[in-house]
């Protein structure tokens, strides 16, 4: 279906992920907003678009505060006359361990992630809402969020709360037949360049060559574009009526994330008190722990990093 006639607001898409996610709706026919902090960086990513035969048209200004998601429904329903999809893309990263994150380190990615996708998403929904628009919203989570990863805190935390942001927005959107959803890409970023083991799949991507089958079939890890197919997919009319789900998108595969449900329920009459616990609760633990963070497979030999 296409995209024709629609608007689309993209969060953080001066480049990276959210440039491929704008270029990918631009192409499908919608007309987009760009968002960035920088503005080089916005103008390039418009021009690229204009290029192709698209509308753009840019916001400069940091996300999170609701002046900034006001501006950004201004500029699409002022330039293009309506507003009909938002993708929430925009972030930081400052990794530290735990005792290494200050409270600027934390508040700075819980301000851009989680409070900018809850401003845009509140801006975006009130305009759908007053409008009678059924709009779709797509936000972007992270692998982090839903398994956690160390040296990342405060990203952790605004993965996992957008998630669950958004599974309570489709709740509160359904009358209005708004369909919001996440995604968690798996791609090719400027954070995973620096990474040694996704180096020979990074490396390809830089040459113009296909990634090796391992990163793209095993490990679920392709490029932006793989992404932002998704991304528009969820974007359109197909989706009518789907809400509230967390899609997992990278290289050739594609995945649904559960909701978070109970893998063992235990009862004891009069309920489970200290003396209970202590002699079958650490039983009832070992038998059902749950893993955390990402477990990546071994690399094979031809795949493995070079000085």
């Amino acid at each position: 279906m296409s995209l024709q006639d629609k608007v689309a607001i993209v969060t953080g898409s001066g480049a990276g992920l959210g440039l491929a996610y704008a270029r990918e709706l631009a192409a499908q026919g919608a007309s987009v907003v760009i968002n960035d902090v920088d503005q080089a960086t916005a103008d390039a990513a418009v021009a690229s678009i204009e290029a192709d035969g698209g509308k753009a048209v840019s916001v400069v200004a940091p996300v999170g505060s609701t002046e900034t998601a006001e501006k950004l429904v201004e500029a699409a329903v002022n330039t293009f006359g309506r507003l009909d999809i938002l993708v929430t893309n925009a972030g930081i990263l400052r990794d530290k361990s735990l005792l290494k994150m200050s409270d600027e380190d934390f508040d700075a990615v819980i301000n851009v992630h989680l409070k900018g996708t809850f401003t845009c998403v509140r801006a975006a929904f009130g305009h759908f809402k007053a409008e009678g628009v059924a709009g779709r919203i797509v936000c972007i989570g992270s692998p982090t969020g839903q398994r956690g990863n160390f040296g990342q805190t405060n990203y952790a935390a605004a993965k996992a709360g957008i998630v669950g942001m958004v599974r309570t927005w489709a709740l509160e959107m359904k009358r209005a037949g708004v369909s919001v959803n996440a995604v968690i890409p798996v791609a090719a970023t400027a954070m995973t360049k620096t990474v040694p083991y996704f180096q020979k799949a990074v490396q390809a991507e830089e040459q113009g060559e296909p990634m090796p089958d391992f990163f793209r079939k095993e490990l679920g890890f392709g490029t932006a574009q793989d992404a932002a197919g998704v991304v528009a997919f969820l974007a359109s009319d197909a989706v009518e009526g789907v809400t509230g789900q967390v899609i997992g998108a990278g290289g050739d595969r594609l995945q649904i994330w559960s909701h978070p449900e109970p893998v063992v329920s235990e009862y004891h009459d009069g309920g489970w008190d200290y003396a209970t616990l202590m002699d079958k609760g650490r039983e009832i633990l070992d038998t059902n722990l749950q893993s955390v963070g990402e477990s990546m497979p071994e690399l094979p030999a031809e795949l493995q990093p070079t000085s």
